[in-house]
């Protein structure tokens, strides 16, 4: 009886485990149960990962400028780009110039610049240009009285050379005068030599106290004599060396 109920109870077990057999079987058939579950899975992880790089590609295109535009071109190989600091500083010091006031004031010593030179043609002549580093235009009134070394007079002008105006000078412009240093022909009372010069500038009355200009000359002098002669302020070095 015992050896019938265990036989029968066998029975019944490995029905059973066919049973479930069978429904796992179709259950993996019709898309359902464990398999499903992890196909749905896959299928969460796929739509994750593409809707993920959708969106960077939608934000990067976003970002991108569109082609055409300013900044969508890149630098090519022949091409670089200007840096930043490139540009000049927005408070970068300016030029220094001389200040100016607007008014016109009288050249001297002091706001301009005299160069001596020794010319060829004419011959046995000094010609003087006097420039204006100041900031203001400056009038050159008359004429140059120049003083050799440790000379008590200055030479006389020659009246032939007088403008028609008085010279004119602008910042940076210059003007011009000759000087005749000794008779060409040698006729010339006390000819020496001189290493030294001052040159002294005129106001509009004559009276005016001015600072002098102290060009330097050449190494070996000037050999000047009684025939010492200067010439008006001239506006051009043309009318200048004319004389």
């Amino acid at each position: 009886m015992t050896a019938q109920r265990t036989s029968r109870t066998r029975l019944l077990t490995a029905a059973a485990t066919v049973a479930l057999a069978a429904l796992s079987l179709t259950a993996c058939n019709d898309g359902t149960g464990v398999n499903d579950e992890g196909a749905s899975k896959g299928s969460s992880t796929r739509s994750s990962t593409g809707s993920s790089s959708g969106s960077s590609s939608e934000a990067a295109a976003t970002q991108s400028p569109a082609a055409g535009t300013p900044g969508s071109q890149k630098p090519g190989a022949n091409e670089t780009s200007t840096p930043a600091d490139s540009k000049p500083a927005a408070n970068a010091p300016a030029t220094k110039t001389p200040a100016s006031s607007g008014k016109a004031v009288t050249c001297q010593g002091s706001n301009t610049k005299t160069v001596a030179a020794p010319l060829t043609r004419p011959l046995n002549h000094m010609l003087l240009t006097v420039t204006n580093t100041g900031g203001n235009t400056c009038y050159l009134y008359g004429y140059p009285a120049v003083q050799f070394g440790e000379a008590q007079s200055v030479p006389p002008v020659d009246e032939d050379t007088k403008p028609q105006a008085v010279v004119t000078l602008k910042p940076g412009e210059s003007g011009y005068a000759s000087v005749l240093l000794s008779a060409a022909d040698g006729s010339g009372a006390h000819g020496h030599t001189e290493k030294s010069l001052t040159v002294h500038f005129s106001g509009r009355t004559g009276s005016e106290n001015l600072n002098p200009a102290h060009p330097s000359l050449p190494a070996e002098g000037l050999r000047i004599d009684d025939s010492l002669k200067v010439a008006y302020w001239q506006q051009s070095m043309d009318d200048a060396i004319s004389w």
